[in-house]
């Protein structure tokens, strides 16, 4: 009895942070539904149309660069609360919105949420997440981002028939779940390695520690605190510093592979892509519809397979997969058999990569840096990972209307191909493995 109800309460306190995750897919994809609204309501330009439905993502940028600066200097546990209160703000703000610039300054504030989000919910689970049992629970974050996007469009769908002020709700219906993410940061732990490292409160992390894994809890207070020494000064910067480098490259490689495989490409622009295969514009948005579905179904089989056969494993089928499918996809543009084709290999191309890379990316980054700079490595890691993001939609449809769809789904194969060598060759396996652990398993891989 004694175990189910600690497993459950970790269960809890992750899936809590990981309504950040579920905020973070809401936020990002809700504005599908009212951005053609919003540029009739307030006469918008093609410029300013730009804007509104780009603001989110700047402030998401920028939100995943400071997300390590709050998380070191007051704790995983408040910079939560912090997150939920924007994503609150921002809900409440952009339904209620007088005018476009109101709206854009709530939606920035959104986007800020999102970015931090990315870099504290994944570490604060990573913190309190049994070493068996790590992989599976970070990637809860992945699995609310996915099944969040998959709720703003059912959102959407049913709200978008409530009158000339439907838009309104469909932005304020978030303020449902923010309110769930307030109230639930407030009961959970803060993250015991921090409490050590910058608090020196061993008798609280103690408490917890014990809570995770009464047979571990004093092994692993030990390794926190000889790594706490000459560590108070560390800032950002120090992430540079050469005993660092290792981690460093393998999170940003990681995150900017993540995004060479084409994914937001594909998730963004997907009616457009499945229109230059041939589709009619219903069965676009229906497949559209398709990618959204699969996706969470992918990264569930990922998040239960994660710990049983390790990181490497999923990344190691997935690049093969993703390989396959965009070779597919690139065939098919090059020798005009497109058509239903297309959607079918995407629909394996989302089956793959939310298998692995999906489920295997929030978690990988969390757990390869060492206590003293985790924070700071997490946010490098979401910070590239959003800035690829940012460029890939910038330049797609450019790409693909000047390149055709043949080179450009060639150039994401190719890029698989490399993920491929770099898991192969450089790719650590973290599974089962202690934060603490890890350290000595990426320094001596």
């Amino acid at each position: 009895m004694f175990q189910m109800n600690q497993n459950f309460k970790i269960f809890l306190w992750s899936l809590s942070a990981a309504l950040g995750g579920f905020l973070f897919g809401f936020d990002t994809a809700v504005i599908s539904g009212v951005e053609q609204t919003l540029q009739k309501l307030w006469h918008l330009s093609v410029f300013e149309h730009g804007v509104t439905v780009s603001i989110a993502l700047v402030g998401t940028v920028l939100g995943s660069i400071i997300g390590g600066i709050p998380a070191e200097k007051y704790g995983r546990r408040t910079t939560l609360f912090i997150i939920a209160v924007c994503y609150l703000l921002s809900s409440i703000g952009t339904a209620y919105a007088a005018d476009w610039s109101i709206f854009l300054i709530f939606r920035f504030l959104g986007g800020i949420g999102v970015g931090v989000s990315s870099v504290v919910a994944p570490m604060y689970i990573s913190e309190i997440a049994p070493a068996a049992k790590r992989g599976r629970l970070v990637a809860l974050f992945q699995f609310n981002i996915v099944f969040g996007i998959l709720m703003a469009y059912l959102s959407n769908y049913l709200l978008g028939d409530s009158g000339e002020n439907a838009w309104r709700w469909m932005l304020g219906v978030q303020a449902v779940p923010s309110v769930l993410f307030v109230v639930t940061t407030m009961f959970i732990p803060e993250s015991p390695r921090w409490l050590i490292l910058k608090r020196g409160d061993i008798f609280t992390a103690r408490q917890t520690l014990e809570t995770i894994d009464i047979s571990s809890a004093e092994q692993i207070i030990t390794a926190i605190q000889s790594q706490s020494q000459n560590n108070s000064s560390l800032q950002f910067t120090s992430l540079f510093k050469v005993a660092y480098r290792k981690p460093v490259m393998l999170a940003v490689l990681f995150a900017l592979f993540n995004q060479v495989s084409g994914i937001n490409a594909i998730i963004y622009y997907a009616p457009r892509i499945f229109e230059m295969a041939g589709l009619g514009k219903d069965s676009a948005l229906l497949s559209s519809a398709g990618i959204g579905l699969i996706n969470l179904i992918s990264t569930l089989i990922g998040l239960t397979l994660i710990d049983k056969y390790g990181r490497k494993m999923l990344m190691y089928v997935g690049s093969f997969g993703l390989i396959l499918s965009l070779g597919l996809v690139a065939n098919a543009f090059f020798t005009n058999t497109m058509g239903m084709n297309v959607p079918i290999y995407l629909f394996l191309f989302i089956a793959f990569f939310g298998f692995s890379q999906g489920a295997v990316i929030w978690v990988f980054i969390s757990e390869i840096f060492p206590n003293e700079v985790r924070a700071y490595g997490q946010a490098l890691g979401s910070f590239t990972h959003w800035i690829m993001a940012a460029i890939i939609a910038f330049t797609f449809p450019y790409i693909a209307e000047t390149f055709g769809g043949g080179i450009t789904f060639s150039f994401f194969a190719l890029m698989m191909v490399l993920q491929l060598l770099f898991v192969w060759k450089i790719m650590p396996e973290t599974k089962g493995t202690s934060l603490e652990g890890v350290e000595k398993v990426v320094f001596a891989h």
